[in-house]
């Protein structure tokens, strides 16, 4: 296989584009047909603010931060109906996939989207005022269906974020994965190496995990410095387990 045919992308189908039946369209746009991708992966992702807060963490100490924990969890389009916050993600993979998707997408910018690309898929979206307490315009934040990787190595760590190895097939699996040999418990933003009551199981012996995830562990155990937080790995082995 040529190694144009591995490059991968992630997509999120989010809760406006959801709310609105828009997950057919979404996903006919970005069918085989049209981009001569494949799917590599697919999953109903109920958000938590974890996973939210490091998926978003380049925008941290913006005006419009907490709107896109907010948006990205569901809490804004579903406040009363906390069953349907959820995300659908994808992985997409094939020639030219990051661009392929991009360029079908359109721009951020739903606004921009209907200038520059009209009939793409965010031309759909639109532009929501942000408001405070007082109910004062404070700026606004874009409701633009779906997000897609910027490049290759923003689809690199994304994909990372939201799936683990074994949500994808053994295959389609482009980024190094080992088996673990050791136990890995998460508690209150704490890693331990053996079961602590209230701790939750990340990692045990024979699971297949990302080998960027093991050497974060790994630092991270040691009190060492890692490239990442301990976050951003717990965030996607703990998805949809609980509330």
């Amino acid at each position: 296989m040529d190694n144009t045919d591995l490059e991968q992308t992630l997509v999120l189908i989010k809760p406006d584009a959801l709310k609105n039946s828009l997950t057919g369209y979404v996903l006919s746009q970005l069918s085989e047909f049209h981009t001569g991708l494949r799917f590599a992966g697919a999953k109903i992702v109920h958000v938590s603010d974890m996973l939210a807060k490091e998926h978003y963490a380049e925008h941290k100490g913006k005006t419009f931060y907490q709107t896109l924990i907010n948006y990205i969890t569901g809490r804004i389009h579903y406040p009363d109906a906390p069953w349907k916050q959820r995300v659908i993600a994808l992985v997409y993979m094939g020639p030219s996939a990051v661009s392929k998707i991009r360029s079908i997408s359109g721009p951020t910018n739903p606004h921009s989207a209907r200038d520059q690309c009209p009939g793409c898929i965010r031309s759909l979206g639109t532009l929501v005022p942000m408001k405070d307490k007082e109910g004062t315009v404070i700026g606004e934040y874009m409701e633009n269906l779906i997000h897609a990787s910027a490049s290759i190595e923003e689809a690199e760590r994304e994909i990372k974020l939201w799936f683990k190895p074994n949500d994808i097939p053994p295959l389609m699996q482009v980024y190094p994965v080992e088996e673990s040999k050791e136990h890995f418990y998460f508690e209150s933003s704490n890693l331990h190496t053996a079961y602590k009551a209230g701790s939750i199981c990340l990692v045990a012996p024979g699971d297949p995990v990302w080998t960027s995830d093991m050497e974060i562990l790994r630092k991270i155990a040691k009190n060492e410095p890692a490239s990442d937080s301990l976050e951003s790995v717990a965030a996607k082995y703990m998805i949809n387990q609980g509330s």
